[in-house]
């Protein structure tokens, strides 16, 4: 082995070996229980964030861990066509040549994207490759694969015919510059600074008016009422008259609504339901008209009147000139608050009435609410399995349609009537009236409707397929929780519509991974960071570990210092293998321990075996790494290792044999979250006979239990020396032997006093006694906070009595 450990280089020849040697497929004629995870499929155009860094760390753990445990585990990856996201960057790409999508027409402008695909997209992989994914890259998938097309097509026909699936104006979020609806994942929330318009609605019986506040000026022309609450005093006698709308002198009536927030503006509210979600619902239930005057690119569009084509800052500008002309203008003031952005082209988000396909939720919805409810499906963290619940029973009608090139088109085909025919392939015919003059539908659906069958589209479906009967239902998936609604409910409800199971048993939703500021990481504010850097840096096992140390929460701020702890792991490691492995020739792995410090090594292993595995089994992969490191730092290195030094010195063959031994486990342990390090070491063992990655996860051990405590003392009197200096009288020999060795309280050039120790311990204990007899304390304090002050006496009284003697 080389003196220094070198990640680069190293990781990237296991990936090719691992790969190359098929060690990632899973065997479909197997029957072994399977262990299936379908990876969220990137944007085909995307780079590795640390977001995918995270969850592919936190899931490869789990694969690695499951397939050295014997299961027949299948890690799906692939790619999502991300519609606009695409689209956007094609049409950035085309706008370098100074054309658009228009001057190609649909077809070209498609021809165009898959060109541009080959040539940029997929590179995704390849940095998933980097940080050490074990996917079963042979069975890459696409959603615009043909196959998965025709998976997508037969998901709207089946619905479509039951039908769940209609038209209807309602309103959406509206892209002007992509000019089609877009779902809540694709807006960016941003805080802007505008005015807040201060606007009286004069009443009709002349009795005075009401005073209305508005951030969009322009679209008081759309207005068919005025809205208060029912319970505010301040407009009790106007509620049921008229108001004349200003610009337009339109009569209104005022209505009570509880929807209405009292504490904004004047507590008056414009009702605007073209143009305005809240709104929009406050007119739905009143009958109110519904009027839309900003036009599909932004503008003000001919039911605007005299503002007709004009932008909306300058129909703000008109509208206010015309307020102020009439002292209809109460006042302006600065007012800061959040719109919603596209979050590709960056333009403002227009509410919007249009028409769109619609899925109804009522009946789909129901069979994935009794799975989340009866446990067949769980979220973790719990609070994130009461959302999932939440925000299913709350889901409304999906709006599938999108007004884009890219993506699915509808199989949908509508006549000169009207009348529209769904088919999977193109009928010959109208099938209300015969009529053959059919022309498709532009829309293309939403991006998550096809995402939404990811766990067996993937496998061959709607094909009877050999991977679909061997890995569906599959049995996790990893995610942020910004998609639980969005994708997760829906692969839920999708797999039991099409093939009556759940398509996984597990949702772990991991952290959220903020700047070291705090704030969200975003290329556009400079708060992100890029794994990359950090694999280039350290490595990719020291950037793995660092995630999963960093996932104890759902929102944590991202510290590079977890992954110096990472690449300090590898180098103990290292340098521990190499210690053993010099005295190794000839030796082979047996366990043959005769001193108290290899029998204490082996059951503090099998102490970690354990609470590993219910740490991995609970998704706990922050105390997971936590107690890998801290064995193979603490007990491993710095205890057993320096203790058996003098025997591997002098070539004692037990010693040599159970280190090796002792090691193979190790290496094993630490695998699923550093693969790369620990294989290569693995592969200077003698006697391989596997890779490490098909190795066998060690089998619980407890030959070795009644050593468990057997370093106690000798541990403590380090403690208290490396603290203060005093050494403790230690009466046995193998403890005054360890000690010497692992301590080696000759080198250190310290004067303990003893009675100065004795002292701070006795006031220690005196204090921690005090804190827990006061009930409020122990009633009060979180219940780990009381533990640990429980644990921290215990450890003082303990070591009070050594020094006692």
């Amino acid at each position: 082995m080389e003196p220094l450990y070198k990640p680069q280089g190293v990781e990237e020849r296991w990936q090719r070996t691992w790969e190359e040697e098929g060690l990632y497929r899973p065997d479909v004629a197997s029957d072994r229980t399977p262990f299936v995870v379908a990876h969220p499929p990137p944007n085909v155009t995307g780079d590795l964030h640390m977001g995918h860094a995270l969850q592919l760390s936190l899931a490869d753990t789990l694969v690695r861990w499951y397939r050295m445990r014997g299961f027949n585990t299948l890690f799906q990856p692939g790619y999502d066509h991300a519609g606009i996201s695409t689209q956007n960057a094609v049409e950035k790409h085309l706008a370098r040549e100074g054309k658009t999508r228009h001057d190609l027409g649909r077809e070209a402008f498609e021809a165009r994207v898959w060109e541009w695909l080959h040539e940029y997209g997929g590179k995704i992989m390849q940095q998933f490759r980097r940080i050490g994914a074990s996917l079963d890259y042979s069975r890459e998938r696409f959603t615009m694969d043909e196959d998965y097309v025709r998976a997508v097509t037969r998901f709207f026909v089946h619905l479509y015919r039951k039908g769940w699936i209609y038209r209807a104006n309602r309103i959406i979020n509206w892209c002007p510059f992509h000019q089609t609806s877009l779902s809540d994942l694709e807006l960016e929330h941003v805080e802007v600074d505008d005015a807040l318009t201060y606007v009286r609605y004069p009443l009709v019986d002349g009795s005075g008016h009401v005073t209305i506040a508005t951030a969009r000026p322009a679209t008081i022309v759309a207005d068919v009422a005025v809205a208060v609450h029912p319970d505010d005093e301040r407009y009790r006698d106007v509620i049921g008259k008229d108001v004349v709308v200003p610009f337009v002198e339109r009569r209104v009536p005022v209505i009570a609504d509880e929807r209405v927030e009292r504490a904004f503006g004047t507590g008056a509210l414009k009702v605007t339901p073209g143009h305005d979600p809240l709104d929009y619902e406050i007119g739905r239930d009143n009958a109110l008209p519904e009027l839309t005057v900003i036009g599909a690119d932004g503008r003000m569009n001919d039911d605007a009147g005299k503002l007709a084509g004009l932008m909306q800052q300058e129909a703000d500008e008109r509208i206010l000139s015309w307020l102020r002309e009439r002292g209809q203008l109460e006042k302006r003031e600065a007012h800061r608050h959040a719109v919603a952005l596209c979050d590709r082209c960056k333009s403002r988000i227009e509410p919007r009435i249009s028409l769109q396909w619609w899925c109804s939720m009522k009946e789909l919805k129901e069979p994935a609410l009794e799975a989340l409810r009866s446990g067949r499906v769980r979220f973790h963290p719990e609070a994130q399995h009461r959302f999932a619940i939440e925000s299913l029973e709350d889901a409304p009608d999906w709006n599938i349609s999108r007004q884009l090139w890219w993506g699915h088109q509808l199989p949908l085909w509508e006549c000169p009537g009207g009348h529209a025919t769904v088919e999977e392939t193109e009928p010959a015919a109208c099938a209300q009236c015969g009529s053959s003059e059919l022309t498709r539908s532009t829309d293309v659906l939403d991006t998550w409707f096809s995402s939404a069958l990811w766990p067996f589209a993937t496998l061959g479906w709607p094909d009877e397929t050999p991977e679909l009967r061997a890995f569906y239902p599959g049995s996790l998936n990893t995610t942020d929780r910004q998609i639980i609604r969005l994708w997760e409910n829906r692969m839920i409800f999708a797999g039991l519509e099409l093939l009556g199971e759940v398509p996984f048993r597990d949702v772990v939703i991991h952290s959220t991974l903020n700047a070291p500021d705090g704030r969200r990481m975003s290329k556009s504010l400079g708060t992100g960071i890029d794994p990359l850097e950090a694999i280039d840096r350290h490595g990719a096992d020291a950037t793995r570990y660092g995630l999963l140390k960093m996932s104890s929460t759902q929102d944590v701020r991202f510290s590079i210092g977890a992954i110096e702890e990472g690449h300090k792991l590898a180098n103990k490691l290292w340098n521990v293998s190499r210690l053993v492995l010099a005295h190794a020739e000839g030796a082979a792995p047996e366990f043959r321990p005769r001193d108290v410090e290899e029998r204490w090594i082996l059951t503090r292993m099998d102490a970690t075996r354990a609470e590993v595995e219910q740490r991995l089994g609970r998704f706990e992969f922050a105390a997971a790494v936590t107690a890998l490191y801290h064995f193979t730092f603490d007990d491993f290195c710095d205890w057993y290792a320096e203790a058996i030094k003098p025997r591997l010195n002098t070539g004692d063959a037990d010693a040599v044999a159970t280190a090796l031994a002792a090691l193979e486990r190790l290496l094993a342990l630490l695998h699923p979250v550093m693969p790369h390090v620990t294989e290569e070491i693995w592969t200077n063992l003698p006697e391989r006979e596997t890779r490490l990655i098909v190795a066998r996860w060690p089998e619980p051990d407890a030959s070795y239990a009644d050593a468990v405590a057997a370093l106690d003392r000798v541990q403590q009197a380090a403690a208290i020396f490396r603290r203060s200096g005093v050494l403790v009288t230690l009466h046995d020999d193998e403890e005054r032997r360890i000690f010497d060795a692992v301590v080696r309280p000759e080198r250190a050039k310290v004067n303990g006093n003893a009675a100065v120790e004795l002292e701070r311990l006795r006031k220690e204990v005196a204090r921690l006694e005090a804190k827990l007899a006061n009930d409020q304390f122990v009633a009060n304090a979180p219940a780990e906070v009381v533990q640990a002050e429980r644990e921290k006496l215990a450890r003082y009284r303990s070591e009070l009595d050594a020094l006692s003697g």
